[in-house]
């Protein structure tokens, strides 16, 4: 005889919890107390055990819907019923005398289980019809990012006629700054695609058109198959039918098509979620979307280890951040962190990269970046008067303070934050190089603000994500957030607002092993500062204990500073070196390191 299950009582004060998961699928045998699945509420997350021992034959409730507390959410037939159908009929029986005596016509076609079968395909397709021509919703080109005036549609990740919910990712866009995917404004049924793959349209253009309720089109259209195509043979047809009553139960109209399918592919959900959240799919436009699964249990772990959930790839369904996929991140990171602790390496060692042979005898399109980076870079060179001015600083205190860091901690910040540390505060002393000139009007602006952007080399292109407020922050915050940026910068992961607004640039030439470059500068901004590699070696300094100058072997670095000569003269440029310079050399850092 089945058993109903119904969600739990769980805590005081709460009224209703989240399927997150279930531990179990439709024709799997169960044991008592043996964990079902998982549910989530506002305050934790726990396993609900079967209560008792059988065969699960109807899930009745979908992965990520919220039910009230003692609402039903699954059926378990006995030990005899070695799959669904045994256990679904007598339950579609009891659904159809309810359903019945509502309407006078029925009992007629009562009698004759074709006739009763006949009415429904008629019914179906009129309540499909409403839900993708009723009530109508536009889907526009949303703002994605300061000074981005038009996206790239890359991919559409849903067809016409396709159910879409709330927040769920609908399409893919490019911008000359980031790829990003764009979420469905409501649920409902995706009736138009105004704009094709690779077209250009401007913010605010419409691009799609969402009509409907989602629960409608599916429940309806998908319901009458499985019923109508096996009503005639006797054994079988109560379990093929199931479907259909299932729907016809106006309690849970929605999640009946879930389950049923659920049946067929297990991982039939989260397959397309996890894969438009992988490779350059994961940008950070995602990341709202995936703010929305995140239960207080996967909260409390990556807080305990550290872990910013915003670079985190959910594996559950609609990409939900699970508890796995937090320890999986905490690992990662445990491991990054032992790969970098190199105390005696500079941080601007030439790093080694395989060479790249595929490209020899090709001829392809410049990338949509490619061309961005391109026409940003003419712009720059036609728009200002620039020049460059190099000066040497010695970072040999650094470099020590570095190694001791590293030996108590394992690792050591990377010397570009100390390069960017110098760089914000000499902006405070020296405005005229954290401005912005409007030709047209023939003003200059100097900011309030330091928002320090710093170029990262990526294998898409050069992007330069921006650290705001950069000069509120602190050395270890400002490491932080610089490693945080470059490393979703190279996975794509970059939010469009965290690729505009910068004040002023800092470039590490010095990756590759240049002792020096040229950089161009990062329009509107009016200067840019570039960091070469660090070398030991032999130079004079000054040694009051041995009565004068010696030779002797340090850590130094060249620093490069392009600026527009339209508002930045030659000795403002150099007072700013020098400023810079000096603080560096002094390596007065002990209190930012922990060390005094």
């Amino acid at each position: 005889m089945p058993t109903s299950v119904s969600m739990p009582a769980l805590g005081e004060s709460v009224t209703e919890g989240t399927v997150t998961q279930w531990l179990k699928n439709v024709g799997d045998t169960v044991e008592v107390d043996e964990p079902l699945l998982e549910v989530s509420t506002d305050k934790v997350d726990t396993e609900i055990p079967s209560p008792v021992a059988g065969v699960l034959t109807k899930i009745l409730v979908d992965e990520d819907e919220t039910v009230e507390i003692g609402a039903e959410i699954a059926v378990i037939g006995g030990e005899g019923e070695s799959t669904d159908e045994a256990g679904s009929a007598p339950a579609a029986e009891t659904a159809r005398p309810e359903a019945e005596p509502e309407p006078e016509p029925e009992p007629e076609a009562a009698p004759e289980p074709e006739a009763a079968a006949e009415p429904e395909p008629a019914a179906s397709p009129a309540a499909s019809a409403p839900s993708s021509d009723g009530p109508t919703t536009s889907v526009t080109m949303p703002a994605l990012g300061e000074s981005v005036t038009e996206g790239t549609v890359t991919q559409w990740l849903k067809n016409v006629g396709d159910t879409v919910e709330v927040d769920e990712p609908l399409l893919e866009v490019s911008t000359d700054k980031v790829d990003t995917e764009i979420p469905s404004p409501v649920a409902g049924v995706l009736t138009k695609i105004l704009v094709d793959e690779d077209e250009t349209v401007e913010i605010g253009a419409e691009i799609a058109v969402i009509g409907g309720t989602g629960g409608e089109a599916p429940s309806a259209s998908e319901a009458p198959a499985p019923p109508q195509a096996e009503p005639t043979p006797e054994p079988k047809a109560e379990a093929k039918p199931e479907p259909a009553p299932e729907p016809k139960a106006e309690a849970k109209p929605e999640p009946e098509p879930a389950p049923a399918a659920r049946a067929d592919s297990a991982d039939d959900g989260p397959s397309v979620d996890i894969e438009t959240l992988s490779g350059t799919g994961r940008a950070s436009g995602t990341d709202a979307v995936t703010e929305a699964y995140v239960t207080p249990l996967v909260r409390k772990l990556a807080s305990e280890h550290r872990v910013d959930l915003g670079r985190v790839s959910g594996t559950g369904v609609g990409g939900r951040i699970r508890k796995q996929d937090v320890l999986k991140a905490a690992e990662e990171q445990k491991a990054a962190a032992a790969r970098a602790a190199a105390p005696a390496a500079p941080s601007s060692a030439p790093r080694k990269v395989a060479a790249d042979t595929s490209l020899r005898g090709r001829t392809e399109k410049l990338t949509r970046l490619r061309q961005s980076i391109a026409d940003h870079m003419v712009e720059s060179l036609h728009v200002s008067a620039t020049a460059t001015q190099v000066i040497e600083v010695d970072v040999t205190k650094i470099a020590r303070l570095r190694e001791q860091v590293a030996k108590r901690d394992g690792a050591a910040p990377d010397f570009f934050a100390f390069f960017g540390l110098a760089a914000v505060e000499a902006l405070r002393t020296h405005p005229k190089l954290n401005a912005v000139i409007d030709g047209d009007k023939q003003e200059v602006t100097y900011h309030d603000v330091e928002n320090l952007a710093v170029s990262v080399d990526t294998e898409r292109g050069l992007l330069a994500p921006v650290v705001k407020d950069a000069g509120k922050l602190n050395l270890d915050g400002l490491a932080r957030t610089i490693t945080d940026l470059s490393e979703r910068a190279h996975t794509g992961r970059l939010g469009p607002d965290e690729l505009g607004g910068g004040t002023f640039t800092i470039a590490e030439t010095g990756c590759t092993g240049a002792l020096f470059g040229t950089p161009i500068i990062n329009q509107p901004q009016v200067a840019i500062l570039g960091t070469g590699a660090i070398v030991k070696r032999p130079v004079v300094v000054e040694d009051p204990a041995m009565g004068g100058e010696v030779i002797a072997v340090r850590s130094m670095v060249y620093l490069s500073l392009a600026h527009d000569h339209r508002l930045i003269d030659s000795a403002d440029a150099g007072r700013f070196l020098q400023t810079v310079r000096e603080r560096l050399e002094e390596g007065d850092f002990e209190r930012e390191l922990g060390l005094s």
